[in-house]
């Protein structure tokens, strides 16, 4: 398939399938279309050529069977609300916007925020933590929604050692299957089952053994490029 914004495709040549309970990083340099694929699955970017389904659906109808965690930035850290609010607009879709929530939805978002070690945070106002915690704020707001495919716009920007250690070991355990996107080629590594190398065209799919090898990685990012990406990973 190819994506792109206005009818220009700036995502082209991707061909790929993810399996249930799987996990997928899109690995690639600024620009490189790792937003616009996410983006693409969640029906929020057109497809301008091919065919892009999940769990046989295009992908906007599909939506209420994922969960996407943006980058920080996305949300305003000024709007005044608690961390527990903005983990519950992740129950939304259950319950509808205007009814009131219950007992088992305020215990869902409980459990939610003690996965990524937030419980004690709950009460705070959500401008008022760290980059990090709000980085698993959103993350608790993904998974309160229990997505069967989760979706991770570079989790790991900007956020400190011990929130990166609960991201991941959330990410782990995670039954639904996870795409996110990385710059970081040992994350990917460490995390991912298959690897999605891009930089405005898909250039490797696979194990990421396979996928990110010199050759693929010298292809994708160029060959100056990539002896910093090859040193700083």
């Amino acid at each position: 398939m190819s994506a792109g914004y206005r009818g220009t495709p700036v995502l082209t040549h991707v061909d790929l399938d993810l399996a249930a309970g799987k996990r997928l990083a899109l690995v690639g340099p600024n620009g490189a279309g790792k937003s616009t694929l996410i983006k693409s699955a969640l029906g929020l970017v057109p497809v301008l050529g091919g065919e892009a389904t999940v769990f046989g659906l295009p992908p906007a109808q599909a939506r209420s069977l994922t969960g996407y965690v943006p980058q920080t930035g996305a949300l305003d850290a000024d709007f005044p609300v608690s961390a527990a609010q903005v983990v519950m607009m992740g129950r939304y879709r259950r319950i509808g916007w205007w009814r009131p929530t219950r007992a088992a939805d305020r215990r869902a978002v409980r459990e939610a925020l003690d996965r990524v070690g937030l419980a004690d945070r709950a009460g705070k106002q959500f401008g008022t933590l760290s980059g990090g915690q709000r980085q698993r704020v959103l993350l608790a707001r993904a998974i309160v929604a229990e997505p069967r495919l989760l979706l991770l716009d570079e989790p790991f920007n900007g956020v400190d050692m011990v929130s990166q250690e609960t991201i991941l070991d959330v990410l782990k355990a995670m039954p639904a299957a996870v795409v996110l996107s990385t710059h970081d080629l040992t994350l990917a590594r460490e995390l991912a089952d298959l690897v999605c190398l891009l930089n405005g065209r898909q250039w490797a799919f696979g194990p990421p053994g396979e996928a990110l090898t010199v050759a693929n990685l010298r292809a994708a990012y160029g060959g100056r490029v990539i002896e910093n990406v090859l040193v700083e990973s």
